[in-house]
């Protein structure tokens, strides 16, 4: 068995959206650490799997299932970070490209907005390095619509479980009350993070053998 532990959220600084909403929401979470600890403690050994089949076989049911639950651990941890703590209001360098990338701070939302009305699961805010710029990703399920290399910013859950308790069917208030809720600064953080590894990618390509790392379209002027 793996050891991952839950994350903890202070739930208290969310506004509009009730504790009772946020615990059952939160015990999702924590099913789908468990379910990763579990297969991640499986064996390796190749002989105990038989004959792998991709219409079924055992292989496959374990690969299907690893994938759907470790991006469920990742994107609800990254959800709920991005949603509790305060620090409300964009500043700094996501305000800045968000203005670059999506003409306004006003049309990004609902850019944004539109994008967690169309999916069925999740819509992320994300920064590609193939041209640097931002984009928001639609995921229909954890592992459905991943975007390889890119880097997170921002993850909106739109999955009934996280608002049907609060708001019924209504997902455009309830995706209103998590923008409220957005904590800037854990953005900004993960930008900031971002921006570090491009920094050491550039320095990188002053090696002889480059062909190691990664391709990142970077330049100097972004």
């Amino acid at each position: 068995m793996a050891n991952l532990v839950p994350k903890k959220y202070n739930f208290s600084t969310v506004k509009g959206i009730t504790k009772k909403q946020l615990e059952e929401h939160y015990k999702l979470y924590t099913g789908y650490v468990t379910k990763v600890n579990e297969i991640w403690g499986t064996s390796v050994d190749a002989k105990s799997f038989g004959e792998s089949n991709p219409t079924f076989s055992k292989m496959r049911s374990l690969k299907l299932g690893e994938t759907y639950a470790v991006d469920g651990v990742k994107l609800h941890q990254m959800y709920f970070e991005n949603m509790t703590g305060g620090n409300n209001k964009p500043t700094g360098g996501i305000l800045n490209l968000i203005k670059r990338d999506f003409k306004s701070y006003e049309n990004f939302l609902e850019y944004f907005k539109s994008v967690g009305l169309a999916m069925r699961g999740w819509a992320i805010l994300a920064i590609d390095p193939l041209d640097n710029k931002l984009h928001v990703f639609g995921s229909d399920a954890h592992d459905v619509g991943a975007v390889w290399n890119s880097i997170p910013l921002l993850i909106l859950d739109v999955y009934e479980h996280a608002y049907f308790m609060d708001f019924g069917t209504d997902r455009k208030k309830y995706i209103d009350t998590f923008i409220g809720n957005i904590n800037w600064q854990v953005v900004n953080d993960r930008l900031k993070k971002y921006n570090m590894i491009k920094t050491v990618m550039v320095s990188l390509r002053t090696l002889d053998n480059t062909s190691i790392y990664p391709i990142w379209n970077l330049s100097d002027n972004e």
